[in-house]
């Protein structure tokens, strides 16, 4: 572990680079509990730790990345710059800014990718995100000049097309965050170090930092169904596509796949409007339901 802190600490440089910030972390329990607390607090940083009792059988239970609901409680508090929530492995994070909003990993890959890309002309100004990743954060980076590949779902996905394609940094919505010029896999706790970096140089709250990342209005539905065909082949469905197509255009994004695992359709729609794009992806499940459903 001495080790692995060491590495970990020389990713910034300076003695005490996150001196002045105040974070709460909460580790779910798990294998960031020994870890994540020294570390930041060895950068600087006034650290609180939440979940960092494991006993074998708590992991991940009512704490860390998918319970977050805590740590934002705590955060809301007041007194604190951000937190942090690890998953219990600690290969992925989820952001709290100041307010004690619970920010995906679609807003760190949108801080990261504008950090690594200020006042460089590096080539390619991309990054690789799932088909799961805000449509917002599309149209945030590309406002900053920077473009948004998408792959299949999976951090496995996501680094193969980072290496097909030589690039660098890529991630999923749950906090699954890799840059494969400091790790080969995700790892919670670097991005919550790098985060953490970015908020210190900047001077400024989260929130203001994220302010250029607006996130659609997403809805997901699983239709449970009795066979497979290709979805777009069903008219009905078709129809409920075009509708997508002609009342959101280049506003919305429309998702339609079969689970890999269940006898579902999964409908994915994005727009600007969640009241339209409630209606349409109701619509959606209704033909796909019409069509084959169980």
């Amino acid at each position: 572990a001495s080790g692995y802190l060491a590495a970990l600490r020389a990713e910034l440089p300076g003695e005490r680079p996150l001196a002045g910030l105040a974070v709460v972390l909460d580790c779910g329990h798990g294998a960031a509990s020994a870890l994540a607390g020294p570390l930041l607090a060895d950068l600087g940083a006034r650290v609180v730790t939440l979940g960092d009792r494991p006993d074998g059988t708590n992991i991940n239970r009512d704490a860390g990345s998918t319970h977050p609901q805590g740590l934002a409680a705590r955060v809301a508090g007041g007194g604190f710059d951000l937190g942090f929530a690890f998953d219990g492995d600690a290969d992925r994070a989820i952001l709290v800014d100041e307010r004690g909003v619970i920010r995906d990993g679609d807003a760190m890959l949108f801080l990261l990718a504008r950090d690594l890309f200020a006042g460089s002309p590096a080539a390619p100004r991309s990054i690789v995100a799932t088909s799961m990743s805000n449509l917002g954060l599309e149209r945030a980076l590309a406002a900053e000049g920077i473009e948004l590949l998408r792959c299949g779902v999976g951090d496995r996905e996501v680094v193969e097309m980072l290496r097909a394609r030589g690039l660098r940094l890529g991630g999923e919505q749950s906090g699954h965050i890799v840059d494969l010029a400091r790790s080969t896999t995700g790892d919670g706790l670097l991005t919550a170090l790098l985060i953490a970096d970015i908020v210190a140089r900047a001077g400024r709250p989260v929130s203001q930092l994220l302010a250029p990342f607006r996130r659609y209005p997403q809805l997901l539905l699983n239709v449970r169904v009795k066979s497979r065909p290709p979805l777009e082949s069903l008219p009905g469905v078709a129809a409920a596509i075009a509708a997508v197509d002609t009342r959101l255009g280049a506003d919305g994004r429309l998702v339609l796949r079969y689970s890999g695992t269940e006898p579902l359709a999964r409908v994915m729609l994005e727009g600007p409007d969640e009241p339209v794009v409630t209606e349409l992806a109701a619509a959606l499940a209704d033909a796909i339901r019409a069509a084959i459903g169980a």
